[in-house]
């Protein structure tokens, strides 16, 4: 068996969509009777998310805050409103942007990224840092935000570092994993369980540590649009907004799509596809080769690295040789990394197996769910796949083969939906205009 690559490997919308449309075995008749359906519903006939309320996250809200926002309702991002504008009578004032999961590793991994640079610069002074160095209450009193900000954050970890007596002279290596075992507990007082984790506001960090662009569609807006953007585009979601109101009316995610899919059992354009073995239809899209793995004995902090670097919501955990998946890591586990960390004795050097016993075993009397990882071979249809995704509310099913357990594919809900439809020529330059368009590629 290879072994996974770990560098970089995100294709462009474009080239994962033309992809998915040559791999798949589908009727291009039944695939355009589909699309043009979709083309057909509006937005408005969308059920509405649960409680019927959208959850917003105010700006001013910390990032501790944040993730027990997210975990405490199970949900994996937000809106973040502005409360200078919560009397706005426009969205575009009252909303600076989404903040999930991702956007919070962006954030935690860039601290020791450039901790872990400023450190390698050789000398404390030639990083500019030392016991007096300004720290994150300090960066964002004299207004810094964004990049600037967490530059001033990084340089307050480091500073806790250097005045707790890490040398310089130790070497430090450039990744975060290196840099986190060698800097010590002071670095992860600094950045998770003290400052600047439990003061810095969301406001701060909402509109450069994120994956996509804020894009609300209107409730007149088709269905095929959401599914182009929650699927081509890798949008996670959309909010939908009634011009001249200033809140957010509804919130379509990958998993509420999924969920009415898997609800569509019965009707005759759903049946025809979903009693197909998956391997009939092309998939999995992601092959064997594609598949971004970690191994259960690297570095927990590495995994969520890898996440964040191909811009992935989650990883199997396989044992060499070959890939036999014993777990699966996701974006929201990084919330028991971010919110218990007292649970962890050493998890500068945590692994991943580890952590996933500590938070396994910890975990089962608070009512939070650990799921293993949900696995199929390539007989199963279609219907299971999509049913597995709803009922287990997971983003991926891993395709294995069925003697060793190794992983050969992954089916994504961003695959599923992709199943479905395809883009017509100029759609959204006819829907949103080209530049829209470009933003969405860019």
């Amino acid at each position: 068996m290879a072994k996974p690559q770990e560098s970089s490997r995100i294709p462009s919308c474009d080239d994962y969509f033309e992809g998915i449309q040559s791999r798949k075995k589908i009727p291009y008749a039944l695939q355009e009777s589909l699309t043009k359906a979709f083309e057909k519903i509006p937005v408005s006939s969308f059920p509405e998310v649960p409680g019927g309320k959208v959850i917003e996250i105010a700006s001013d809200a910390s990032i501790a805050d944040a993730v027990r926002i997210l975990s405490g309702h199970n949900i994996t991002s937000a809106p973040v409103t502005t409360p200078e504008a919560l009397n706005s009578t426009d969205w575009k004032e009252r909303y600076l942007g989404i903040i999930d999961y991702s956007a919070i590793i962006l954030w935690v991994l860039e601290n020791a990224e450039l901790a872990a640079t400023a450190l390698s610069a050789g000398t404390a002074t030639a990083a500019g840092v030392g016991a007096g160095a300004v720290g994150a209450l300090g960066a964002l009193a004299l207004g810094a935000t964004g990049p600037a900000a967490v530059a001033g954050l990084a340089v307050a970890a480091v500073g806790a570092a250097v005045a707790g007596g890490v040398a310089i002279e130790k070497g430090m290596g450039k990744d975060a994993p290196t840099a986190a075992n060698n800097l010590g507990d002071d670095f992860y007082n600094v950045l998770l369980k003290e400052e600047p984790f439990k003061s810095t506001p969301v406001g701060s960090i909402v509109k450069s540590f994120r994956w996509a662009p804020f894009l609300p569609v209107t409730p007149d807006s088709s269905m095929l649009s959401v599914l182009l953007l929650l699927s081509k585009y890798r949008l996670r979601n959309i909010p939908i907004v009634e011009m001249g109101k200033p809140t957010i009316k509804n919130f379509i995610t990958q998993s509420a799509v999924v969920k009415g899919l898997e609800q569509c059992k019965g009707r005759d354009w759903f049946d025809c596809i979903a009693a197909h073995p998956i391997s009939d239809l092309g998939l999995p899209f992601m092959t064997y080769e594609e598949v971004i793995c970690v191994k259960s004995d690297d570095l927990v902090l590495e995994a969520f690295k890898r996440m964040k670097d191909n811009k992935i919501g989650g990883v199997p955990v396989v044992e060499e040789p070959g890939r036999k998946i014993v777990g699966n890591l996701t974006i929201k586990d990084i919330r028991f990394l971010l919110l218990q960390p007292d649970l962890f004795s050493n998890f500068r050097q945590l692994t991943v197996m580890d952590f996933m016993r500590i938070i396994s075993s910890t975990n089962q009397d608070d009512g939070v769910k650990v799921f293993p990882p949900i696995t199929c071979t390539l007989e199963v249809n279609l219907g299971s796949v999509i049913e597995a995704l709803s009922s287990k509310s997971v983003h991926r099913v891993y395709v294995v083969a069925s003697s060793e357990s190794e992983v050969v594919g992954v089916i994504t809900l961003r695959d599923v939906i992709s199943c479905f439809i395809f883009e017509p020529p100029q759609h959204f330059d006819n829907y949103f205009g080209s530049a829209m368009k470009e933003m969405l590629t860019n």
